[in-house]
């Protein structure tokens, strides 16, 4: 499997593109806060920029799984990447012209979001034309490791940009962007969608990818208990984890131990996925991240040690990145060709919805319970998501699709290297029951985040930090 991927010329363009555009994206991630608070000096208003682009990615997701199932998927990412280079254009022409307003940065980091919410959905129909179902666990691990290890030193090497220029990390994004564009444009598979009529945003259309998802009990349980649940109480896990051994704020020492483990068990299971096949093992998998967290909640409520606190955030996050691997595999073979962007974008939207409550909920367990007390409602929480997911029948599969049409297939225009042909697969293969999760930090967006956008829709579930 490995060697035809290293032989699918297409793979690895779409592979390289996403490098480019998730690099960027990660530094510009830091410095967009950064120039706010520089040229304001107002904390409240550096954080409108994640507000704005949280608000506007959620907004976006539904419609922009519609856009990618109704346009030639090749085409409407290079558009993507166009856009997304003019927007970081005219920030870093206002940066040189030494005059930033707020509302530039906040309409850079609106844009950014929604156009990464079009990207997103359009990539993972894309990669599934180029990746043939065999080779797709794989392929979604290697996408995984990339994004893993761009949001590793994308940060730190858009602050040190930022230390000696103010301009250089935007810079550095325009050129990654117009690298990703080009790369994208020599993709040779065009991945043509089902001719439709009727209106583009209509309800139907909207909600189309949210009714295939419900229709599918493994998947509505994986996604309600393992998403909505899993990655509330998580984020509020991590939050307080962080704010206990940040020794509430007087030191970074601690907290970000606890970061750079988090990110390091990220990495960890992207690389590992592709050994220990997940979309074969979906459930065990999922069951296994749940009850790690919840214990990993209990010993936090005893234990205060930041090593073992980063060594144990670590583990959760490796096993959920595994986890989410296996459901986003799944969930790609499941799903018909002509509807792949919208149950992509469904799917993300309903990880995502919940997260930000998380640090909030955390903040507010802290102040009132104090930490032991925090750990142990949260591990209360966690457990009950664990329990569900153990117990329910419908998490217990296999995957079988509702009944559908037989869609269109995805046409290469002359076939991708590497033998990879674009193929529609309505039904699962053996027992594929897996879960996602940025697996929480690990839902897998199938390609490279936009400016100031974050990552592409993350689609899997599971805790994030």
């Amino acid at each position: 499997m490995a060697s035809a991927l290293r032989t699918n010329r297409d793979f690895r363009l779409l592979w390289m593109s996403g490098l480019f555009a998730v690099l960027g994206t990660q530094m510009t991630a830091l410095a967009l806060p950064l120039l706010v608070l520089r040229e304001t000096g107002s904390p409240v208003r550096a954080g409108a920029v994640g507000t704005v682009t949280v608000a506007s990615l959620l907004l976006t997701m539904l419609p922009g799984g519609v856009l990618a199932d109704r346009t030639e998927r090749r085409r409407l990412m290079r558009r993507c990447d166009l856009g997304s280079l003019a927007v970081v254009t005219a920030l870093v022409v206002a940066v040189l012209a030494g005059r930033v307003p707020l509302p530039l940065v906040l309409l850079v980091a609106g844009a950014g979001a929604v156009i990464g919410g079009v990207y997103g959905p359009a990539a993972s129909a894309l990669v599934r034309s180029v990746v043939p179902p065999a080779d797709m666990g794989t392929a979604t691990a290697r996408l995984q490791a990339r994004s893993s290890t761009a949001r590793l030193i994308g940060p730190l090497v858009g602050g040190a940009l930022f230390g000696l220029h103010p301009v250089l990390p935007f810079v550095a994004e325009a050129a990654g962007l117009l690298a990703s564009a080009v790369c994208v444009s020599l993709v040779r598979t065009r991945s043509e969608p089902a001719v439709r009529s009727g209106p583009v945003f209509s309800r139907r259309e909207l909600t189309a990818g949210l009714v295939f998802l419900w229709r599918l009990p493994y998947l509505r349980t994986v996604l309600l208990v393992f998403g909505l649940g899993m990655n509330f109480a998580f984020g509020a896990l991590t939050f307080t984890a962080l704010t206990v051994f940040s020794d509430g704020g007087r030191s970074g020492l601690g907290s970000g131990l606890v970061v750079a483990c988090t990110s390091a068990g990220t990495l960890a299971g992207a690389l590992l996925a592709p050994r220990l096949h997940p979309e074969l093992h979906g459930r065990p998998l999922i069951t296994a991240t749940c009850w790690t967290c919840a214990a990993t909640a209990g010993v936090l409520a005893v234990v205060r040690l930041p090593l073992v606190a980063g060594a144990l955030c670590a583990l959760c996050m490796c096993l959920a990145t595994v986890a989410s691997i296996g459901f986003l595999t799944t969930l790609l073979v499941v799903t018909p060709g002509d509807r792949v962007g919208r149950v992509q974008s469904a799917a993300g939207f309903l990880s995502s919805l919940v997260q930000p409550l998380g640090p909030l909920a955390g903040g507010a367990l802290l102040t009132a319970l104090g930490p032991g007390g925090a750990f142990t409602a949260l591990g209360a929480v966690l457990a009950l998501s664990a329990a569900v997911v153990t117990l329910a029948p419908s998490a217990r599969g296999p995957v079988s699709p509702p009944d559908v049409q037989a869609p269109a297939a995805d046409v290469p225009a002359s076939g991708p290297s590497g033998g990879a042909e674009a193929v529609d697969v309505p039904a699962p293969a053996a027992d594929p029951t897996g879960a996602g999760a940025s697996a929480t930090g690990a839902t897998a967006p199938l390609d490279g985040s936009r400016p100031s956008g974050g990552d592409p829709v993350r689609p899997a579930p599971g805790p994030r930090p």
